[in-house]
């Protein structure tokens, strides 16, 4: 009995043993500036993360924040952007006070990221001309055909060159005043170093990039120039496009200015570097180890898109498909849908509002756990049901504008878990277009698919419809729920410790991912018939959204 409980005693003190080791070794990357931070600006949260010698994260704060629709532009306001990225700050630098007794004033690297796309213009003087377009806005379908036309390349709405040249189209005043043009993560990089550059990946979601060069197309470039020649511009494209980077270069350093921007405690000191800044498909890739050729990640929240790393050019040129780039420059195809998880989020505060009404009082992740868990229970084809969680304009399906519609038929079999199934169907039926012509169309291979993002957040619920849409296994890592930021931090980490001609898919392979595991679920052929049935339904009934929203135009 004695030794029973001696063993006992061994091994709490080995694990206390063990804690406190640990927590030296944090304290000594704190202090000897070995951490790395991330800052990702989601859809829905701002994130910092903060990241030890080990790659792991160490520390986080974050900022909730949603879009708004303003005079019919999906926007966010700068005044929102710096308090959510002071107040993440913050949060992570409390919690390194708390957890370590350390003041956070030095960091070994920091790197930024921010959805993709959208239109920030500045004039001479550093001034937004006109708010922020986000990714979400479907209103230059006049500029994506044309200059579409125009390249021979794939330009979809939501890319900046597109808003640019629509502002061309509509005659807006402020072009005229452009002398900088860049996205959301390359603004604020730009404000914290004084560095007007730019992550490649995020750069191919402004501009088509030459995956030869690593920069971006001249002949594109030129061919949009003698295009708007007889505006008489002062400006050229390429003078007021950021920089192009590749992962692993330093893009600047955090100066007087940037450290206070950042910190507000005043405690972080200037002369930190900064990795490029990317977009979020970019550090998707990174965080889910999928930057390598014939691998693949799928984001799935606020929006979903999948990212396949190609072996070659596609043979045609698909408006469902985006041409991007790894953080390295490797070609991606990227299927993209502006809608995801924003009716089911509505949806089931509907239900929580019912169960209040009620008088119980659920905990929000827990219902979306028990109406995630129920649509398993569903029938394959979600019983003749039908669901558009459009809450906004989707380019893949040609929808204008959002309008969330859900339809059934007296004969439909409506049920709970069939209501369920057919909204998370429904999330992701204009990915699996774009997903079924890079499949059968392109012929592409993929030996491994990795999945991130809240709609995954429900153990294996999320995966096992999203192996039916891509008919093929799906993985979820366990530290998918660090998501981007982490990834930013990683490519921090990677631009100060990084051996000479190492690269970041050997970087990823040999120190970050040789101890993170993932949880595999693979593609129930009945499921997959079941997605084929919906889609069909899905791809009849788009005549009926467009009626809805022709309706109420």
């Amino acid at each position: 009995m004695l030794y029973k409980y001696r063993s006992v005693f061994e091994k709490l003190l080995g694990g206390i043993i063990t804690l406190a080791n640990k927590l030296n070794l944090i304290k000594a990357d704190i202090a000897n500036s070995r951490t790395a931070l991330g800052i990702e600006f989601g859809s829905t949260r701002i994130k910092a993360v903060l990241i030890d010698s080990d790659h792991s994260p160490i520390a986080s704060g974050s900022y909730e924040w949603e879009n708004r629709l303003e005079e019919g532009i999906w926007t966010y306001s700068l005044d929102d952007i710096w308090q959510g990225l002071q107040i993440s700050y913050q949060e992570m630098a409390v919690e390194v006070k708390e957890k370590y007794g350390v003041t956070l004033q030095k960091i070994g690297a920091i790197g930024f990221s921010a959805m993709m796309h959208g239109y920030m213009v500045f004039n001479k003087d550093g001034e937004l001309l006109v708010p922020f377009r986000t990714w979400r806005n479907s209103i230059t379908e006049q500029a994506r055909k044309e200059l579409t036309e125009l390249f021979n390349y794939n330009i979809p709405q939501r890319w900046s060159i597109a808003h640019l040249y629509q502002a061309i189209l509509n005659e807006e005043e402020h072009v005229v005043d452009v002398t900088f043009f860049t996205t959301l993560a390359g603004y604020i990089h730009w404000k914290l170093t004084g560095k007007k550059v730019l992550g490649i990946g995020d750069a191919s979601g402004m501009f088509p990039i030459d995956v030869e060069t690593k920069n971006y197309d001249t002949r594109m470039i030129q061919a949009f120039d003698d295009l708007i020649g007889e505006k008489n511009y002062p400006w050229k494209l390429e003078e007021i496009l950021p920089q192009v980077m590749l992962a692993g270069d330093e893009a600047g350093q955090l100066s007087e200015e940037g450290a206070k921007l950042l910190d507000v405690s005043g405690n972080l000191q200037a002369g930190i570097p900064l990795c490029p800044p990317e977009g979020d498909a970019g550090t998707g890739m990174v965080a889910t180890n999928s930057v390598a050729k014939r691998t693949g990640n799928v984001s799935a929240g606020t929006s979903v898109f999948a990212m396949i790393v190609l072996e070659k050019e596609l043979k045609k040129v698909h408006p469902e498909i985006d041409l991007v780039t790894t953080p390295s420059g490797s070609l991606v195809g990227m299927v993209h849908a502006n809608n995801c998880s924003s009716d089911i989020n509505a949806w089931v505060k509907l239900f929580r509002e019912f169960s209040e009404v009620l008088g119980c009082k659920v905990n929000i992740d827990k219902i979306f756990e028990i109406l995630f868990s129920k649509a398993l229970e569903g029938d394959r084809d979600c019983g003749g049901l039908l669901s558009y969680g459009y809450y906004s304009g989707e380019n893949i399906t040609g929808m204008r504008e959002g309008r969330p519609l859900f339809v059934r038929s007296p004969e439909s079999n409506f049920n709970l878990a069939n209501f369920m199934r057919v909204h998370l169907f429904s999330a992701l039926g204009a990915l699996k277009i774009g997903i079924d012509i890079l499949l059968t169309e392109e012929n592409i291979q993929i030996d491994k698919i990795l999945g991130h993002g809240g709609l995954f957040k429900t153990k294996g619920v999320g995966q096992k419809v999203m192996a039916a849409v891509m008919s093929a296994p799906v993985s979820v890592m366990e530290t998918a729920g660090e998501g981007g930021a982490w990834g930013i931090a990683l490519l921090a980490s990677f631009m100060t410790n990084r051996q000479e001609n190492e690269s970041l898919e050997e970087y990823l392979d040999k120190k970050v991912f040789v101890t993170y595991t993932g949880v595999k679920v693979d593609a129930d052929e009945k499921d997959v018939e079941g997605f084929e049935v919906f889609i069909k339904r899905y791809k009849q009934g788009l005549t009926i959204e467009q009626a809805a929203i022709d309706s109420l135009i």
